[in-house]
C-alpha cells in the first residue's frame, strides 16, 4: 500500500538555558530580557522563575522574523486561511515546483480528500486515472528525491536532548530537523504541522502536487523516507479538526465529505492588504533558547517534577501578529 499519492539539565537554573550551550553574544541579550521581565522579589524570597510566555513577552523585536512572501503559501478554505512556510533550503526542486503550481492555480477547486486519525490530512487531485488528472501545467513532471541534504552550510541550532531518531536534533530557520554529524547530512523531521510531498513506491515519484500535513503524533519513522517541503505556521486547527475518512488510510469514501480548496496562492502573489502579517520567533535567538529551557524544566506551581528533557516535536514554534504600524 503506497503512502502519499492516491489510495491504495542539569537543573542549574529554572529560567534560562545552560550558558555553556549559548554563544556569549546571545547571553547578554538573554539576561537583559530576563531581568526586564522579572518582578522585584523580597530580599529573603527566591526570584520566581519566568514562564515561557513571560520570556516571549519580554523578547526584543530582533528575535522575530517576518515570513518571506516568496516562500509562504496561503491555503484558502471555507473555514479560513492556513499559512504554510516552505523550506527551499531542504527541498529546492520541490519548492520550485510548488511555487509554479500555486502561481498557475493547480489546487484551486480541488480538495482535501484524506484525513487519517492521528496521522495526516492529504490534498490534491484524487483522480486515479492518470489521463483524467489535472495537468501540472508548466511544473516539472519528475523531481529528484530530496529526503536529506548536506549539513554543511546550514545554521543548525542544536537541542541538548537525546532523540531516538537522529544523533542530533534541533532547528534550521524555524524548521525542526535531524542531523548526523559523522555522515555530514541533515533532514527535516516529521513533527505536527509538517508539510510533505506524497510519493509512490519509487523514491523520486513525487512532484509536489500531492501534499500532506501531519495532524497527529509525530510519525518520525517517515524521516528520510519522503520529501518534506515546509510546515504550517498558522491555521493548523482548520486541518486537524476535519472529520476522519472512513476508507482505508483515512480516504473519504463519499466525495461529498471532502473539504473544498478555494485556492492555494503564494503570499507574494497576494495584494499586500490581503496578506497575513505574521512573524515567527527565530530559533537561533536567545529568547527561543530560554523559552525552550523553561518548558524543558517546568517550575510553575502545577508541576511537581521538572522533566529535564523536551522532545524535538514538543518544542513550540511561536508565531505572532506583526506590528504593521496601522493606527487602530
Amino acid at each position: 500500500m503506497r503512502f502519499g499519492q492516491n489510495r491504495p539539565v542539569p537543573p542549574w537554573s529554572p529560567t534560562v538555558p545552560n550558558p555553556r550551550l549559548l554563544p556569549p553574544a546571545l547571553l547578554t541579550v538573554l539576561f537583559a530580557a530576563t531581568a526586564f521581565a522579572q518582578e522585584p522579589a523580597a530580599a529573603d524570597a527566591p526570584a520566581k522563575p519566568l514562564s515561557a510566555q513571560e520570556i516571549l513577552d519580554a523578547s526584543p523585536d530582533a528575535h522575530w522574523r517576518p515570513l518571506d512572501p516568496a516562500n509562504t503559501l496561503y491555503m484558502e478554505l471555507d473555514s479560513g486561511r492556513v499559512v504554510i512556510e516552505l523550506a527551499p533550503q531542504f527541498a529546492p526542486a520541490h519548492v520550485g515546483n510548488i511555487r509554479t503550481l500555486a502561481k498557475e492555480g493547480f489546487w484551486d477547486g480541488l480538495s482535501i480528500y484524506r484525513s487519517q486519525d492521528n496521522f495526516v490530512v492529504q490534498f490534491g487531485d484524487p483522480t486515479e486515472d492518470e489521463d483524467e488528472r489535472r495537468s501540472l501545467g508548466s511544473a516539472k513532471a519528475h523531481l529528484p528525491a530530496e529526503f536529506e541534504r548536506p549539513a554543511a552550510g546550514l545554521d543548525f541550532t542544536v537541542l541538548p536532548d537525546a532523540d531516538g531518531w537522529a544523533p542530533q536534533v534541533g532547528f534550521v530557520d524555524g524548521f525542526p530537523a535531524g542531523r548526523d554529524p559523522d555522515a555530514g547530512i541533515a533532514w527535516m523531521a516529521h513533527c505536527y504541522g509538517t508539510l510533505g510531498a506524497g510519493r509512490d513506491m519509487a523514491a523520486d515519484s513525487s512532484t509536489g502536487a500531492e501534499l500532506y500535513v501531519v495532524t497527529g503524533q509525530s510519525p518520525r519513522q517517515l524521516d528520510r523516507n519522503i520529501t518534506v517541503v515546509g510546515r504550517v505556521v498558522d491555521g493548523i486547527e482548520r486541518l486537524s479538526v476535519l472529520s476522519r475518512g472512513t476508507g482505508p488510510l483515512g480516504f473519504y469514501e463519499d466525495p461529498a465529505q471532502r473539504t473544498p480548496i478555494k485556492a492555494i496562492r503564494l503570499a507574494s502573489e497576494v495584494p499586500e492588504a490581503e496578506r497575513s502579517h505574521l512573524e515567527v520567533l527565530r530559533t537561533d535567538s536567545a529568547t527561543f533558547a530560554a523559552a525552550t529551557e523553561a518548558r524543558r524544566n517546568r517550575r510553575d506551581d502545577w508541576y511537581k517534577l521538572p522533566a529535564g528533557h523536551i522532545d524535538l516535536c514538543n518544542v513550540p514554534l511561536p508565531v505572532r501578529e506583526a506590528d504593521t504600524g496601522d493606527a487602530g
